[in-house]
């Protein structure tokens, strides 16, 4: 208490800036920070502490250690007053804002700005701090909409618009260029981390999965941009990034503080960049291609020694089939060790989810070979699954044109309901909110009709007609010679996840069937002799589109 009765007033002093306004004017830390103090030694205020957060964004509390601290503080009492230069140095949210006030007045602390004529302590101040908060936010939003907008038209001139160059470039200045008071920058290939890029691209192409690549390149002495080792996370970004075929990628992901990874733009920016390749197209597309048909798959798979891990099944409960190992003891005393293709199921929880139903390694290889091989090489067999399919495709599109037709005779009738009630509501029968709510019911069954329509449509407007016997022959013999031809284990078991999507064994621990799947872009895969279609972009290739060939091969 001062002499005069009243409460001496303790300041706590916050500063923030963050690194776009590092040098506006006005807004530096030592200006802020020399203004707050010459107030409280004029209003004879005690200065507790000074908080400073200096290049960090207003934007939320969490990621500001010494606003964190402050609130913390006053937890305790620590002092009474808190000042800052101004509202959005508290936050640029007024959510933020309106909570951290509410906070301190729990605690009885009252919240001043220096360069804005209100205190919190008032009904009439709280109202002009929320007016003010509400203004900074709006300019907040602004700036960054307009931040993004500025960004987009970058990337769509060809510029990286990146903080950090990607390994295999240097963000080198444009000096015969310049860019408001920023000089105009662009990506310039380094040729050491280039060789690095080329070299994991090479991998892949080779039938090496992330794994392999990431420990040969580690053992290498292989680095990333800031001389880490890799990690698969690492690997997968470098093998699916445009920019090594010199496109610039932007707005891949939104509201990136909120919600993390978990809102993908399914729609990003993608153009043709100013910068040079360090990967040639076909090199690029093979690696999409490759990429394609591991998704959906089982993450965790051996070497290709083991080639049925994913693909096979557990007759019990149908998951994934993984390796499992046993050691037996001859009569001799030597030992002798056996691998197994056993439920993944039972080799993760127990004989509380499943059994082992485990199938000899060499036996389930040598049969699921064998079957192919008959696909292969057996006529009379080939041609009696192409028909069957083309059966198929013709008793679909069939059942897709009576569907459609169906389903134009249900949109006529609801059509016509709608018509009725604009005619009752014209003769004054029906009011205009029994209106709208009949009319925005009948546009719901209008609108799931349409939907489903929609769906048969696109199976007639894939054009299905009949396969050609040799259109298959062919893809199914350049197969065949590509397995052959590979000396690579793991490329080896990569076609063969390409061509078959699942085998199931009996309760026997028998190979049971096989079942073989070929799309219009694993024929033209194969017809290209194990190349993407040059020139095809590589959302082009998806596992299920255009599934021309679907057969299930029964042992």
């Amino acid at each position: 208490m001062t002499e005069t009765g009243n409460e001496e007033k303790t300041a706590a002093i916050y500063c923030r800036v963050s690194t776009s306004e590092q040098a506006e004017k006005g807004y530096s830390i030592t200006e802020q920070e020399r203004l707050l103090l010459e107030y409280c030694d004029q209003n004879n205020y005690k200065v507790y502490k000074v908080y400073t957060d200096k290049g960090i964004s207003g934007k939320d509390i969490r990621h500001r250690p010494q606003m964190t601290l402050l609130l913390e503080e006053a937890n305790k009492k620590k002092f009474n007053l808190v000042i800052t230069w101004k509202i959005n140095r508290l936050s640029r949210k007024l959510a933020d804002a309106i909570k951290i006030v509410e906070l301190l007045e729990k605690k009885g602390i009252t919240y001043r700005s220096y360069s804005e004529p209100f205190e919190s302590s008032t009904p009439s101040g709280r109202m002009q701090f929320q007016m003010m908060a509400l203004v900074a936010e709006f300019e907040r939003s602004t700036i960054a909409q307009n931040v993004k907008m500025g960004m987009c038209a970058k990337a769509r001139s060809g510029e990286w618009c990146g903080g950090i160059a990607p390994l295999g470039y240097d963000w080198v200045p444009m000096e015969e260029e310049r860019q408001g008071k920023r000089k105009k920058s662009k990506l310039t290939i380094n040729e050491k981390e280039a060789e690095t890029v080329r070299e994991i691209f090479r991998l892949y192409t080779e039938g090496n999965g992330y794994k392999a690549i990431v420990n040969h390149i580690n053992k290498q002495g292989f680095r990333t941009k800031r001389g880490n080792y890799f990690g698969v996370a690492q690997l997968r970004d470098i093998l699916t990034n445009p920019v090594y075929i010199g496109k610039v990628r932007y707005d891949v992901r939104r509201d990136w503080n909120d919600k993390r990874r978990n809102n993908k733009n399914p729609h990003p920016i993608i153009e043709e960049g100013i910068h040079e390749a360090i990967i040639d197209q076909k090199t690029w597309e093979k690696v999409q291609y490759l990429i394609s048909q591991k998704q959906g798959r089982a993450s965790r798979l051996y070497d290709g020694e083991y080639p049925l891990t994913g693909i096979l099944r557990c007759p019990e409960c149908g998951a994934g089939m993984v390796i499992s190992r046993t050691t037996n003891t001859l009569k001799d005393g030597s030992k002798r060790r056996i691998v197994y293709y056993a439920c993944g199921e039972w080799k993760n929880k127990g004989t509380a989810a499943c059994h082992s139903n485990m199938i000899r390694v060499e036996k389930a290889n040598h049969e699921v070979y064998k079957q192919l091989e008959k696909l292969f090489t057996d006529e009379r067999f080939l041609r009696e699954a192409v028909r069957r399919v083309n059966k198929n495709i013709l008793k679909q599109s069939d059942e897709a044109e009576s569907s459609i037709e169906k389903y134009d005779r249900e949109l006529k009738k609801l059509q016509a309901r709608k018509d009725k009630i604009f005619e009752a509501y014209e003769e004054n029968l029906i009011t205009s909110e029994e209106l709208l709510e009949r009319k925005e019911t009948i546009n719901q069954e209008i609108r799931q009709i349409q939907n489903n329509r929609e769906r048969y449509l696109n199976i007639l407007g894939q054009g299905r007609s009949e396969i050609p016997y040799e259109y298959v022959r062919n893809a199914l013999s350049n197969f065949e010679q590509l397995y052959s031809n590979s000396a690579s284990r793991e490329l080896k078991k990569q076609l063969l996840h390409m061509i078959i999507s699942k085998i199931t064994i009996n309760k026997e621990r028998e190979i049971e069937s096989i079942k073989v799947i070929l799309t219009e872009e694993m024929i033209q895969f194969l017809n290209n002799g194990g190349d993407p279609p040059e020139g095809s972009p590589p959302s082009l290739y998806s596992n299920g589109r255009g599934a021309l060939l679907e057969l299930e091969l029964v042992i």
